[in-house]
């Protein structure tokens, strides 16, 4: 099977002389399941339409959108599979260097604010010709949301882009539906009340004898931090397929409205997906420019899964994939294995099985397939439900099959494993030893992200303890195996909650443990997730409590450091943070001090050779440099 069309030259050769659909998109165009492009154009064709791709149209130059002429029912219109602010600025706001989504890397092939610059050019060359977003970046800003980047609430999406519908989460099951409808001649524009999609009204009479609820609106929201926190939590507490209802939020003299969630794929919907006929690489065009990167790590991963019911509170997954696990079955994940080893650059290594968390491969709970996930209690936070159904067993019966499949050399678990679901399991021991044996690749990457309870608290995540008797286990499973393997632990900076002291508390915990963190990330806060709700209110949306939020950049900037805290580079952030936070008996030479004093304090300005970096690479028992 071909790529899909990007220009007319591809529409003559299969003799198409007009699109039903045409697709704008912020990535480069790479037709493999991990791009979301590559599943909805797939999706469409699938159902008999006729779609081509634009993808990355020159954003200062309308005429770019009309390569592909004018489709006969819609445009689809998609920032790629990163919100675009985030694809071109990191937490500290500062230009990125790189986009892993475009050839060669190369910067500035998509605009900020991507699916709005797009709509726009439709509209100057189009009209009122019918407009339909999705993806990551409209779908987390379907509501008015906080916009860190500007630094202040913005509308919905799709007010600012005048699109007609907007598709939210990941899309399938709402197509499924538009599609189906659109063979039996209706009209794309009336066609407002599928599940799982937003629009934008001038008046509610529709909705009259139907269940909705009326938020706070933009106006309000953006004048008033808490009306703001408590709109967020009615937005996050309806996010249920089963049970959630209509949402109106007014904008002026429009109201945005929101339709229930879509219903989870089932397995065989999940399975239809995947089993679609993707070429599995990148367009040809992107050769000469050495390919578009972020396919590197997935095109020899599986996806087993969606959804987690893990519940961070700094992941949108809630808004975007939702809480209820939908998998694949094992005989369209091993015939996708199968596909995988027939290509010409595999080398026997899948690099990955799992979905956002790798263990979880069923729903928490039966009744979430009955009524969704509960609004006011987490599935692991803050202590496990007395519901939650843990098994492994299916998992690693899965693992065992890939790793059997003629041309399998190696299966490996890189998207991370929930550690306490992990132990929660009566058989963690087994599954600890068989993961430790076969699937780990020198290194396991887990989320601890801090180990403060108090900070854990408002992220989320399971207490220190958890973590530490995970380590504890671990190590214990690979001495017994005679095997030298470690632990990469992710870590954050800047979370709400987190003070300096708490930041000081992670440093000496690094420190004790002889970790050297490769992974860390600073708190970025992204639209739709409880933990940007706290950061813009410096309130629990589900509370009101008060939340100590860390916003200038000179304390992220500090509490990055102490993460850091024998680099030279970092120096002079650890001493003002340790003075600022009253903690002088740390700079010194003692074996719990972080740095040495400065000149004038009668020491070097440098670390102390205790804590200063080898270079020869080795690691410690806990997966840190010596």
């Amino acid at each position: 099977m071909a790529f899909l069309p990007i220009c007319k030259e591809d529409m003559k050769r299969r003799g198409w002389d007009e699109l039903d659909f045409v697709f704008v998109c912020g990535d480069a165009y790479v037709d493999h399941p991990s791009f979301g492009h590559a599943i909805i154009s797939r999706i469409i064709e699938d159902f008999g339409f006729r779609i081509g791709i634009i993808p990355q149209p020159d954003w200062k130059d309308s005429k770019s959108i009309t390569i592909l002429g004018r489709p006969r029912i819609a445009f689809l219109v998609s920032a790629g599979n990163l919100d675009s602010m985030v694809a071109h600025y990191t937490s500290f706001k500062k230009p990125r260097s790189q986009d892993y989504y475009s050839p060669g890397m190369k910067m500035g092939l998509r605009p900020n604010r991507a699916t709005i610059v797009y709509c726009n050019l439709i509209r100057k060359e189009y009209g009122d010709i019918p407009i339909i977003i999705g993806g990551i970046e409209a779908s987390l800003r379907r509501f008015a949301h906080y916009d860190y980047w500007s630094d202040k609430v913005r509308a919905s999406i799709l007010i600012d882009s005048s699109a007609d519908l907007l598709i939210y989460g990941m899309g399938e099951k709402p197509l499924f539906e538009i599609l189906s409808r659109l063979k039996k001649g209706e009209d794309i524009k009336s066609i407002k009340d599928v599940k799982g999609t937003c629009y934008v009204t001038k008046d509610l009479s529709h909705l009259e004898g139907k269940d909705y609820i009326i938020i706070d609106s933009y106006e309000k929201v953006k004048e008033d931090k808490e009306a703001y926190a408590e709109a967020f939590a009615i937005q996050y507490r309806e996010q249920n397929p089963f049970t959630g209802r209509i949402i109106v939020q007014p904008h002026k003299n429009l109201y945005l409205v929101q339709n229930p969630p879509a219903k989870p794929l089932t397995t065989e919907e999940l399975d239809y997906v995947y089993s679609l006929p993707y070429e599995r690489n990148y367009h040809p065009i992107y050769e000469k420019d050495g390919g578009i990167k972020a396919l590197e790590e997935v095109k020899f991963s599986i996806v087993s899964h969606r959804g987690c019911f893990g519940g961070c509170n700094f992941c949108a997954l809630h808004f975007h994939q939702g809480r209820i696990i939908q998998k694949r079955s094992e005989k369209s994940i091993l015939e996708e294995v199968k596909k995988l080893t027939q290509l010409p650059d595999f080398k026997g290594y899948i690099h990955d099985v799992g979905g956002p968390t790798a263990n979880f491969r069923n729903p928490a709970c039966s009744l979430q397939l009955e009524r969704g996930a509960c609004k006011d209690r987490g599935c692991l936070f803050p202590t496990p439900c007395k519901n939650l159904v843990v098994d492994h067993r299916e998992y690693f019966e899965l693992l065992e099959k890939i790793r059997k499949i003629k041309g399998v050399k190696k299966v490996f678990i890189r998207s991370g494993i929930r550690y306490d679901y992990f132990l929660l399991d009566k058989d963690y021991k087994k599954y600890l030893e068989e993961l430790c044996r076969y699937y780990v690749s020198g290194q396991l990457k887990i989320a601890p992200e801090h180990i403060c309870n108090n900070v854990l608290k408002y992220m989320g995540k399971p207490p220190r303890e958890v973590y530490e008797k995970f380590v504890e286990e671990y190590f214990k499973t690979n001495k017994k195996l005679g095997k030298k393997q470690f632990i990469i632990p992710y870590l954050m900076s800047g979370h709400p909650g987190c003070t300096l002291n708490d930041a000081i508390e992670l440093a000496l915990y690094l420190k004790k443990n002889g970790f050297i963190p490769e992974q860390v990330q600073d708190f970025y806060p992204t639209p739709g997730t409880v933990s940007t709700t706290m950061y813009y209110t410096g309130l629990n949306p589900f509370t009101l409590e008060k939340v100590y939020v860390p916003k200038t950049l000179k304390e992220k900037m500090m509490q990055r450091a102490l993460l850091h805290f024998n680099n030279p580079e970092n120096y002079d952030l650890v001493y003002e943070a340790l003075k600022l936070a009253n903690r002088e008996d740390l700079i010194g030479y003692g074996k719990n001090c972080l740095i040495a004093p400065k000149k004038q304090d009668g020491g070097k300005r440098s670390v102390s050779k205790d804590n200063r970096r080898q270079k020869d690479g080795t690691e410690n028992k806990r997966g840190g440099k010596k």
